[in-house]
């Protein structure tokens, strides 16, 4: 049920670390666990899941994988026909989840794309795209995210969360590199630790196809590397299902704005919301409510236009428009990075506001 703010009150709001979105087999409904959803970084978890020659616990014999079999249950793929079970026998395979509004993800996507490349005859990499948003189950909504994120590499739709759960998932992003019996011999959760998981790709080639070195990379935009010196904001959430998790945040909303279970809606024009902050970057995960809207608004940090400041989607005076449900990059610091007030005013209504998240 949604809870109408009209008059909006001094009131706590609330800033979390990662969580996992567990969902049940029957509706949508979710279980919370804080400090398990987004890995950031500095707490990113490299596993080895056995030594290389040894069976994993939970598989019984080779090539009886739950995992691959849960995969090749799945109906709707990008960039591929559907993958089955026979079609991942005797390859190697790095499966990786993701879902496309995960900042921590996007900043991984450089490796992973020279991954696809550098080793596309010996390796077979998958992404399982499983939502967070209600907004990315829709089929269309992932294929243009792809699409303009020049993901090439087959990614398979996870709406139930089948293969989530039959990987025993708990992370975005998260990372398995299976062997050629379907064996799990690497786990990596989170974002970093790029040459460990390409050392354990080139482990499980054939002899002959061992490169020397690593890719090296550059990522750009939303891809480049969080400036993890200067992060101290987490990611905030803006509805009402994350309450339970609320903190020492203020109240960030003024204007007509209905705060709903997964989102903030607003109704009228000249809503704001604001946001003291200590980063890098700034994102917000937004969208107008109706598929084809044109959303304004404006972005301004210490009450000034940014300038040099500016993210990817506004101009040097703080412009932008909303035109689909994705992540918006508003506000890339040049530095030196201080306590900064940020806030973005909506000249239209109709914007649907999720979660603020930083680099």
């Amino acid at each position: 049920m949604n809870t109408k703010v009209s008059a909006i009150p001094r009131s706590d709001g609330f800033t979390g670390r990662a969580s996992a979105v567990i969902r049940s087999e029957g509706d949508v409904s979710e279980r919370i666990d804080r400090d398990r959803r987004r890995l950031v970084g500095a707490a990113a978890l490299t596993l080895a899941a056995a030594p290389l020659g040894l069976l994993e616990a939970s598989q019984a014999r080779d090539g009886d994988s739950r995992e691959l079999a849960a995969i090749g249950r799945a109906t709707d793929w990008i960039n591929s026909p559907p993958l089955t079970a026979a079609n991942l026998q005797n390859k190697v395979v790095l499966v990786q989840f993701c879902t496309y509004t995960c900042i921590n993800w996007l900043r991984t996507l450089p490796y992973v794309r020279e991954w696809a490349r550098k080793y596309q005859k010996d390796l077979t990499i998958i992404g399982v795209h499983t939502p967070e948003f209600e907004f990315e189950h829709n089929l269309d909504n992932v294929r243009r995210a792809m699409q303009q994120l020049r993901v090439e590499h087959p990614i398979v739709l996870d709406n139930d969360y089948s293969i989530w759960r039959a990987f025993k998932n708990e992370y975005w992003p998260a990372l398995y590199l299976l062997d050629a019996r379907a064996r799990i011999r690497h786990r990596h959760f989170g974002e970093g630790e790029y040459q460990q998981s390409e050392l354990a790709v080139h482990r499980l080639l054939p002899d002959g196809s061992r490169p020397n070195g690593f890719v090296a990379v550059n990522g750009t935009g939303v891809e480049a590397a969080a400036d993890w010196a200067n992060l101290r904001s987490g990611e905030t959430y803006l509805g009402m299902r994350w309450s339970e998790s609320a903190s020492t945040q203020r109240w960030p909303f003024s204007g007509a704005w209905t705060v709903g279970r997964q989102a903030a809606r607003l109704s009228k024009p000249s809503g704001r919301i604001s946001h003291r902050f200590h980063a890098r970057d700034l994102h917000l995960v937004m969208g107008p409510s109706r598929p084809g809207s044109q959303i304004r608004f404006r972005v301004t940090l210490d009450g000034q236009p940014p300038g040099g400041a500016r993210g990817l989607d506004v101009d040097v005076r703080g412009d932008g428009v909303a035109t689909e449900q994705r992540m918006y990059q508003l506000i890339r610091q040049p530095g030196p990075i201080v306590d900064c007030r940020f806030e973005i005013e909506f000249l239209d209504a109709g914007i649907e506001a999720f979660a603020l998240t930083f680099g």
